[in-house]
């Protein structure tokens, strides 16, 4: 399929810059696949949209404060970081942009006074850097990062509020870049809701990188390529699900990301544990079969997340309901409305 076919032009006032309060009273469009319909309902109604023989898997992972400013100690110039990873020897990888051409040995100092040292540099604006103290990266980083906030809202710009709103409530396994979105519009009362007319929850992780903001850039979706995330299904986690699954339940994937924890771990027809990085490419032709249906916001033009969607509820069904959500002013991307497709 070409790219050309997952573009759309979205009215940039219609780009969330900050979410709604409370969090689940954020807009839900409800796509049905088998009546190739849709229907306009809040976040708030999802327990009475959902059977009760229903279970929801979330993506537990945690936005870290991974973006790092300060300045070159060398020149004084504007420096800025994005911390990928702690390695095991002590170093980060992060992703680098500044003006000039710093040089290995150079230090940078960032936050409240951690000096960083450019040790080695890698492709495509990556370093491995040394950090001049012996604490924790995610320590180290609550005190001297930023909330790394995409670049369409506010230009990146945290505000006050961004380190608890741009956190799922159930966010427990620190390590993403980038936040499972679909899980931003859950309230305390959506789940006392929810398990009040027994649908139940289980936690996998995807640990979201940069990747989840590149475009496909190439002419056909089967050329893209996407970058390999760290994720995680435990045995007892599998276990439940799978036994849900024989019993007739549904599963439901809450956001993009818990779709590709389920459809690696389920390559087999069972879902199974799974450890480790996974570059699943979920476009159309897929045949899903870790879930049954998805929890997700409204996506970029020409993203992968985007050939995810139309590879679960159609290409033509998908565009259509897009087309919809602007006539009708829905919010997009990651603090806006959502879509669920059953």
């Amino acid at each position: 399929m070409q790219t050309s076919e997952f573009d759309f032009t979205l009215p940039g006032e219609l780009i969330a810059q900050h979410p709604v309060e409370p969090r689940d009273q954020s807009r839900l469009m409800v796509i049905r696949r088998n009546e190739q319909r849709w229907e306009h309902r809040t976040f708030a109604e999802l327990p009475d949209l959902l059977e009760a023989s229903d279970i929801l898997v979330r993506n537990n992972t945690r936005v870290v404060p991974a973006r790092l400013i300060g300045l070159r100690e060398a020149t004084g110039g504007r420096w800025e970081g994005l911390f990928l990873r702690a390695l095991p020897e002590g170093t980060w990888e992060i992703l680098a942009t500044t003006r000039g051409r710093p040089v290995e040995g150079e230090r940078v100092v960032v936050g409240d006074g951690l000096k960083l040292t450019l040790e080695a540099r890698g492709e495509a604006g990556r370093w491995i850097v040394r950090p001049e103290s012996d604490e924790a990266a995610h320590d180290l980083l609550g005190r001297h990062g930023q909330i790394p906030l995409p670049p369409y809202i506010r230009k990146g710009r945290e505000d006050p509020g961004d380190r608890l709103r741009y956190q799922t409530l159930y966010a427990s396994a620190p390590g993403a870049v980038a936040a499972p979105t679909a899980g931003l519009h859950f309230t305390d009362d959506v789940f006392r809701r929810l398990a009040e007319r027994g649908i139940a929850s289980v936690d996998a992780t995807l640990h979201v990188g940069l990747g989840t903001f590149r475009p496909i850039e190439v002419e056909r979706i089967d050329e893209h390529r996407l970058h390999a995330e760290w994720a995680e299904l435990g045995v007892l986690e599998a276990t439940v699900l799978n036994k849900h699954k024989s019993q007739g339940g549904r599963i439901v994937a809450v956001g993009t990301t818990s779709a590709r924890i389920l459809e690696t771990s389920s390559t087999t027809g069972t879902i199974r544990p799974f450890s480790g990085e996974t570059a699943l490419y979920l476009r159309p032709g897929h045949v899903f079969q870790g879930l049954d249906a998805l929890l997700t916001n409204f996506h970029l033009p020409r993203s992968s997340l985007l050939v995810l969607v139309a590879a679960l509820a159609g290409v033509d069904l998908v565009r259509a309901a897009y087309a919809e959500a602007i006539r009708e002013r829905y919010r997009f991307y990651s603090y806006g409305d959502a879509m669920l497709i059953l």
